[in-house]
């Protein structure tokens, strides 16, 4: 079974190739040569393939940077823009200002991914990080809310690497070696998120939001100038149908075999066709996997919660703990780094090192555990079970409620600000736990229709990161910071059992679905 291709486009079979200038048809296997081939990405070396992953979790640090580096100064944003005078007008802005990214990034992968499908990875990243650039630099110069909302929508429409990171690590690497990689690839955004408050909070002060968006044209920059000069074609199907054309090879479509391992699938040489069943197809695999569906809402509202963070603790410490902007940002260093600001009113500020926490602990321990665990969990002469990804994502389900609940009721009863910085780590720490197991079960699990998979997995994801933060407020206005959060702790602690389910029965609930089921 071909481990190396999560985007393919449909279920492939044999196909007959003849030259153009024979008269006959001859049966032409176009493949990778099993002994070494210089064009297959899994035989590319080591050193390149991690060239690569560094490169794309770069442009994935851009990208975030990007979202979450306006969060500190939203308000002040909206405030220089439209003069806006009424509160709750003004907090439902500088909400949607940071959330309406998520509804973009929804909306970008019913067309990015299909689109590669065809044309390959290649192409398609390239032109969305154009777009993704121009877009950006329309928000630099947007001179009203609207705009600016506008702007950073579609600056979130063109995010290519939410859909096609994971896929170009399924590319390269194989099953029993993506985890290291994966592990990489979300933690580049997550300290995108830390690192972008903390810069705009010192820049805001020093020179103006708007040199915060023009610091996030500049790495997108450079990060595209490295795609185009270093990035190579990954997508199986996109390098045989260029070696077939090379080699003057028409494919067509021939008997069906048993060989489900389809060289160049007819679709992919008639765009048209294969374009609007891709698009189609995201929404067939979700309707016809209860895994899929399954995985998609806990994902979804566990994803939520990082933009809960992002968007009310600004709120929290402005109005409970006293911070100007620049601590606000470095603040959330706790959240995705080891990194935590310690100052307290009336204290001068510095940040000191801590063991270990937020994130890039959660990261570190899915990187070293996440293969591991596979590996010996994994029945001797048995096939691959997706499964096996999910232990550490069953931990981080159940814990991260308890962290939910010691944020809110740190902020409700006003208790020091040390405890407040531990509990939004821990928060990072455990939210990271529930969420990469589950991409990398999605790319195990899918194979070659993980693309479109993964794609439902993040519309359901970007939508409820949209609309969920904009609940945490009035519910903390009702409830108190407390109780709010105990609420929304609710329903993350409904879906905490998902994960145990797919893991006792998720073998059986695959075999009910033709995109998973084993062959």
């Amino acid at each position: 079974m071909d481990e190396t291709q999560p985007l393919l486009p449909q279920r492939t079979n044999e196909y007959r190739a003849h030259h153009p200038q024979d008269k006959t048809d001859v049966n032409y296997r176009l493949d990778f040569d099993p002994n070494g081939d210089p064009d297959n990405p899994q035989d590319w070396k080591t050193s390149y393939k991690w060239g690569v992953v560094l490169l794309l979790a770069f442009m994935a640090f851009s990208v975030t940077f990007n979202c979450i580096g306006l969060v500190p100064v939203a308000n002040n944003i909206v405030a220089d823009l439209d003069h806006a005078s009424g509160r709750e007008s003004s907090s439902a802005a500088s909400v949607l200002l940071v959330t309406i990214w998520e509804l973009g990034e929804a909306a970008g992968p019913l067309l990015i991914a299909p689109m590669s499908e065809v044309y390959g990875r290649y192409p398609v990243f390239n032109i969305a990080n154009g777009l993704f650039i121009a877009c950006t630099v329309l928000g630099a110069l947007s001179q009203s809310t609207t705009l600016l909302i506008f702007a950073r929508f579609f600056s979130g429409c063109a995010v290519a690497g939410n859909v096609l990171n994971p896929a170009i690590i399924g590319d390269m690497f194989p099953t029993k070696s993506r985890g290291s990689p994966m592990s990489v690839i979300m933690l580049a955004p997550l300290l995108g998120g830390a690192v972008g408050p903390a810069v705009a909070g010192l820049v805001a002060q020093t020179t103006g939001w708007r040199e915060i968006i023009w610091i996030s044209v500049g790495l997108a920059t450079v990060a595209e100038i490295l795609f185009l000069v270093l990035l190579r074609e990954t997508y199986k199907p996109a390098i045989l149908r260029r070696r077939a054309h090379k080699l003057g090879v028409v494919v067509r479509r021939g008997a069906k075999s048993d060989d489900t391992e389809a060289l160049i699938d007819v679709e992919t040489m008639h765009p048209e066709v294969s374009i609007w069943k891709s698009i189609k197809r995201p929404a067939t695999v979700f309707a016809s996997s209860v895994v899929l569906q399954m995985l998609s809402l806990y994902g979804a509202v566990i994803f939520a919660f990082y933009y809960v963070v992002s968007t009310t603790l600004p709120g929290i410490l402005e109005t409970i703990y006293a911070f100007p902007p620049t601590l606000i940002g470095a603040s959330f260093l706790s959240f995705s780094e080891s990194s935590l600001p310690l100052t307290m009113r009336g204290v001068r500020s510095r940040l000191r090192p801590t063991l270990a926490l937020g994130s890039a602990l959660g990261t570190i321990v899915c990187n070293s555990l996440l293969d591991y665990i596979t590996v010996r969990l994994q029945p001797p002469h048995r096939p691959h079970q997706p499964e096996l990804r999910l232990p550490l994502a069953i931990f981080g389900a159940f814990t991260l409620p308890l962290t939910l609940a010691l944020y809110g009721w740190t902020a409700d009863l006003h208790l020091p600000f040390p405890v407040l910085i531990l509990s939004v780590a821990l928060m990072g720490f455990t939210l990271i736990l529930g969420l990469l197991p589950v991409t990398s079960y999605v790319v195990d699990a899918f194979g070659m229709y993980s693309a479109s998979a993964f794609t439902a997995v993040l519309i359901t994801r970007c939508l409820m990161s949209t609309f969920m933060p904009m609940a945490a407020q009035p519910l903390a206005s009702v409830w108190g910071w407390g109780w709010g959060m105990c609420g929304l702790a609710a329903v993350c602690m409904a879906l905490a059992p998902v994960p145990v389910v797919i893991f006792r029965y998720g073998g059986s609930l695959r075999e009910r679905s033709t995109f998973t089921k084993e062959e």
